[in-house]
């Protein structure tokens, strides 16, 4: 599976764009090298913000665990650990980013997007925490960028319905903060990011470090305890066919083993 990250800057604004079509799922690899170009960024007193972008049907459908032999199987958990490792790194840069998040968000892929200080959907934008509907339980810090985001209620519907949330109502919930014409997301993400990028550099540090405060470490502690919860779900028939009913594209039937 071809996948390809590149970086461009635009005045005070670094670009990351990544691409592992058709569905840009989540792994290690594609995540180390997101945090490795938020270290770039975060080095060069000229950027001032970053846009995370993707190419292709979905921003990050996120993690394969049907398809991907590495998180396929009793061994697969060394490989979300992983993810985790490279996921904790992107909440720890230390400038502001904003996300242009097109077609699904979808379980680590809405982690993704939620590491993000903002936000900026298209109509086609769909986000999910569908964790539940594989028998397994959510991760990339979920348990706690949720609730902290959207508040405890709507956070754990979220987490226990799986419903995907149309833009509309995810701005109106907080998961996005502007929605634009499809087409111009991306655009949308670049122009929101210049409007960061305007003020004064030393000041939006420190203004980030204040009201970020403990978010890496808390963050940290949560894909602790959600990698210990998925360790014991993986084993599980219900997990088993969670998976195979997804691969299969069909209902699945839980029986609670």
């Amino acid at each position: 599976m071809t996948m390809t990250v590149t970086t461009s800057r635009h005045g005070n604004i670094g670009e990351i764009r990544f691409a592992m079509p058709p569905y840009n799922y989540a792994s290690p690899e594609l995540l180390r090298q997101i945090a490795d170009a938020l270290d770039v960024f975060d080095a060069e007193p000229e950027i001032r913000c970053s846009v995370l972008s993707a190419e292709g049907k979905s921003f990050c459908a996120g993690a394969d665990l049907a398809g991907d032999d590495a998180m396929a199987g009793d061994g697969g958990m060394a490989s979300i650990a992983g993810l985790y490792v490279q996921a904790e790194r992107i909440f720890r840069r230390n400038k502001p980013m904003v996300a242009a998040v097109h077609g699904a968000a979808i379980g680590a892929g809405l982690g993704l997007a939620l590491a993000a200080d903002f936000r900026v959907i298209g109509p086609a934008t769909r986000f999910s925490c569908n964790f539940v509907r594989l028998g397994f339980h959510p991760g990339f810090g979920l348990t706690h960028t949720m609730p902290r985001l959207l508040g405890e209620q709507r956070a754990n519907w979220m987490m226990l319905s799986a419903e995907r949330v149309k833009p509309a109502d995810a701005l109106a919930w907080g998961l996005a903060d502007r929605l634009i014409a499809e087409g111009d997301v991306r655009e949308g993400a670049i122009v929101m990011a210049q409007e960061i990028a305007a003020n004064a550099p030393l000041a939006l540090l420190a203004v980030r470090e204040t009201a970020i405060g403990s978010l890496a470490n808390d963050v940290a502690a949560a894909m602790r305890r959600e990698h210990a919860a998925q360790t014991k779900l993986k084993v599980t028939a219900d997990y088993a066919e969670g998976v195979a009913s997804v691969f299969e594209r069909r209902d699945a039937v839980f029986t609670g083993r």
